[in-house]
């Protein structure tokens, strides 16, 4: 009886690992398709090119990180200004530049996006959230900032 019961410990032990073994490589298999969608998916940006086209877009997926989602602004490990009816935006060729050339603790962005999507995202944020600049910037406002 002794060798039926060691026998069939064996047998559920190397079951269990069988199963096991299956469920990590199921797990594993899930773990890279996902990870394969997302670097594939269209809604994100690869490598170091924003591939967004429109300004509210381009907004929510660089600029309110640190600008928050109210453009009004943060402080904590840095401060980041308000967007939010800034005065500052009634240059659209300030804005500009500020977004092609970065300024203080802001990087640039000149190097990441285009100039259709550099004309998206500022008129964008000048005619929000409580901006009333309805004079839009043009892609040869983003050429002079550029140069």
């Amino acid at each position: 009886m002794g060798r039926m019961r060691q026998a069939k410990a064996e047998a559920g032990a190397a079951i269990a690992a069988a199963v096991s073994a299956a469920f990590c490589l199921v797990s594993f298999t899930a773990c890279a398709q996902e990870v394969r969608s997302k670097a594939l998916d269209p809604g994100f940006s690869p490598g170091s090119v924003f591939v967004e086209k429109d300004g509210e877009t381009l907004f929510a997926r660089i600029c309110q990180g640190c600008h928050m989602v109210d453009a009004r602004g943060a402080t904590g490990a840095g401060t980041y200004p308000s967007l939010a009816g800034n005065s500052n935006l009634q240059t659209g060729a300030y804005a500009v530049a500020v977004v092609v050339n970065g300024q203080r603790g802001m990087p640039p962005f000149g190097s990441e996006m285009s100039n259709d999507q550099i004309v998206a995202v500022v008129n964008y944020v000048r005619t929000h959230f409580g901006n009333r600049y309805m004079d839009a910037v043009t892609v040869e406002d983003v050429r002079a900032a550029r140069r």
